[in-house]
């Protein structure tokens, strides 16, 4: 399937005529909110209402997990042939593809990711996950030890029970499928809660769940607030894993709701502040400006992974920082429907409001603002959208609040090192270890400082490049457990020992 071509208003046209879900998904079922619990869903794209959200409460909340808990004592779910949840997940998957260029409408409307990024990379990495799952159903084999001729030892693994997912806005489709998709392969019932700001295209993938055949309860969706869907999957007994990403504070409030509760697994993918290195003997000093721009501005620098901050050896620092100042031209901030917009909003007003809160502190505490640092009014019909201009700070003290603070926005902080020593150092200097970068030619360097770094993962001589077979997670305050590849299993099964006397 290629990229549609329309323009910026056939876009806006289609945008317009797609239907909105009015309910969320509770056992197989759409179930309507109750009458004072809608909320509206406000576009970044220009401030807009587009529609009516229905909110979950408490007992939606008990309805749903009711549902997931049934269908996994009792359902068909978990007791079927793999092969057959393969077949259903893959049913699945074709919809999914049906729907693609509705899907990346309905995403660019909710969080202002541009168009082209929506359909090209989000829809691109919520079917291959999903598929690459689906294929693996019936491709994990169990185990048998070794232990001696009169006896036999069995080691199993089956699915751990009630997952709850709880997803961040600003990849929602890619980090809800990264969990869902494993859970519901092995077996696994799900309770899915979706971002404030993104609830609707998570619901309309539940009603193609539905479409294909996927049983009733085996996946819920619940739009509604942190403080009541979040805390209460969080604090409920009949859930046994849960799965979150999203910041390193609510990541803590989970693992007290788990000791509060029935201490149920708890699965964290959190904050990130991300250093990116480059030093003299980049192999390519263009390509490391060019990616340093890219990988900070791109998703209006509301990623995890973000290469927030740029460490750059002294040799160098001049032609890299008016570099990325020159590259960061090509990411003005546009209208999203415009295929060829590289940036659009930040994914609500009060975002960025934040912001420029850390902008206005970055001033305060005497770093150096190289290139923008304000909001962007465009006209209209986008004057209501919250838009932000591309900035970098240059000169910024490692340890300021500027370089240790997770952002989530366009906004690069830039610290000039003098050796491969110093610059591990300030790698370090950070709660957060999800992601690095490092450039160099050298490979005796690539190994030992790689080994320095301490992140989940480290891309050399590139940024956010990855892949399905690959784990993704990270070290320190950025959380524990790891999403994609066969390592996933490992958040929604439990290993089972049978000891056999023959």
């Amino acid at each position: 399937m290629n990229f549609p071509t329309k323009t910026v208003q056939e876009w806006a046209d289609y945008a317009n005529s797609i239907k909105w879900p009015e309910a969320m998904i509770i056992d197989g079922k759409a179930q309507a909110g109750q009458d004072d619990s809608y909320v509206p869903l406000v576009t970044p794209r220009d401030g807009s209402v587009v529609t009516q959200v229905p909110y979950a409460t408490s007992h939606e909340l008990e309805q749903a997990v009711s549902a997931a808990r049934r269908a996994f004592d009792e359902g068909p779910w978990p007791r079927m042939a793999p092969k057959q949840r393969k077949e259903l997940m893959l049913a699945w998957v074709a919809l999914m593809e049906e729907h693609r260029t509705e899907l990346a409408t309905m995403l660019s409307v909710e969080m202002g990711k541009p168009i082209a990024d929506a359909w090209g990379i989000e829809l691109r990495a919520l079917i291959n996950t999903y598929r690459w799952y689906a294929e693996m159903a019936d491709k994990e084999l169990d185990e048998i030890s070794p232990v001696g001729d009169d006896d036999l030892a069995l080691i199993t693994r089956e699915p751990v029970g009630v997952v709850a997912v709880v997803t961040p806005w600003n990849f929602p489709l890619t980090l809800s499928a990264w969990k869902i998709a494993p859970a519901l392969a092995v077996g696994c019932t799900v309770v899915h809660k979706p971002a404030d700001l993104t609830p609707l295209t998570a619901v309309r993938i539940a009603e193609l769940a539905l479409e294909a055949g996927i049983p009733a309860g085996v996946l819920n969706v619940l739009p509604g607030r942190g403080s009541v869907i979040g805390k209460g999957l969080g604090l409920h007994r009949a859930i046994d894993s849960l799965a979150f990403t999203g910041s390193t504070e609510v990541g803590r409030a989970y693992m007290e709701y788990a000791a509060q509760s029935n201490l149920k697994r708890v699965w964290l993918e959190l904050g990130g502040k991300s250093p990116n290195i480059i030093l003299p003997d980049a192999p390519d000093l263009q390509t490391a400006i060019d990616t340093a721009a890219w990988g900070i501005f791109f998703n209006t620098g509301q990623m995890c992974t973000a290469p927030s901050r740029l460490i750059v050896h002294q040799d160098v620092a001049d032609e890299v920082i008016s570099g990325v100042i020159k590259a960061a031209e090509n990411y003005k901030p546009g209208d999203p429907f415009n295929p060829a917009t590289k940036m659009g909003p930040l994914a609500s007003s009060s975002r960025r409001a934040e912001v420029q809160a850390h902008v206005d502190r970055g001033l305060e505490d005497g770093s150096t603002l190289a290139l923008g640092g304000h909001s962007v009014e465009l006209s209209t019909p986008l004057a209501g959208g919250a838009y932000y201009e591309p900035t970098v700070f240059i000169n910024v003290n490692p340890d300021s609040a500027l370089a240790q603070e997770e952002i989530f926005g366009p906004v690069l902080s830039v610290t000039t090192v003098k050796d491969d020593e110093e610059a591990i150092r300030v790698a370090n200097n950070s709660d957060y270890g999800l992601a690095a970068g490092l450039w160099t030619a050298n490979v005796s360097k690539v190994h030992r400082l790689a080994r320095q770094i301490r992140a989940g993962t480290v891309w050399v001589n590139c940024y956010e490049e990855g892949d399905l077979t690959v784990p993704f997670g990270g070290f320190k305050l950025s959380g524990n457990g790891r999403d994609k590849s066969r390592h996933a299993l490992d958040k929604y099964t439990e290993l089972k020992t049978t000891y056999i006397k023959l």
